[in-house]
Parts: C-alpha cells; structure tokens; sequence
C-alpha cells in the first residue's frame, strides 16, 4: 500500500517566533531556579499558540541556562509574558540571576511546513 504525503500550508501572516533566553544563575541558587522554572515549563507548554518550549542547562557550566521559547506568532509570544506562571516565575528568580538573562530572537529557515515544528 502506498501511503499518501501531505503538507500542511501557513499563511504568509503566520510566523514562527522563536526566542533562546540565556540566563546565569548564581551557584548557591541553581536548585532554587531550577524548580522555579520547571513551574514555567509546565504553564508555557500549556499555552495556546505555544510550539516548543525547552529548558536546558548547559553541560560545562551547571550555573548558565537556556530557554528555547518558540510560538507561533507574535500574540502568541506576547501573550505568553502575561500568563500567572510566566510572572510568578519572573518574580520568584529575579534574585537569583548572576547577570541579567537576555534573550535572542532567530528566524526559522527550516522547517517551513509547520507539520514539522
């Protein structure tokens, strides 16, 4: 049996928005930040327009963490900031941070079906 292909088309108004949040955290409160942010994962994977949302902490330096925020639109991004989980765990780790985070946004080349985001 052949199986049959098929790809799902965006509307050009429909973007990908993709942000990598980099944040340095102090080492006594690594444990602290980690648990705060789990909180966030958990409400930010939740939210509609929500595509990814990942947390990782870097291999080589336990204390330097990354946030690989993708929404498939600027509302939706935008909207994310305003979400009871995302303020609470602002609030929770702002104490906790070595420098301030920062955060980059990209543009997606590939993969442009969003079947495959």
């Amino acid at each position: 049996m052949k199986l049959k292909l098929y790809t799902l088309t965006l509307p050009k108004n429909i973007l990908m928005i993709v942000t990598c949040v980099h944040v340095h955290v102090k080492s006594e409160a690594i444990d602290d930040f980690i648990e705060a942010s789990l909180l966030n994962h958990r409400g930010s994977v939740q939210e509609p327009g929500n595509l990814r949302f990942d947390f990782v902490q870097q291999a080589d330096d336990p204390a330097r963490f990354m946030f690989y925020e993708a929404f498939e639109s600027e509302e939706a991004a935008a909207a994310h900031k305003a979400t009871g989980h995302y303020l609470q765990w602002r609030d929770a780790v702002k104490d906790m941070m070595a420098e301030p985070r920062y955060g980059v946004r990209y543009k997606i080349i590939e993969p442009k079906d969003r079947s495959e985001w």
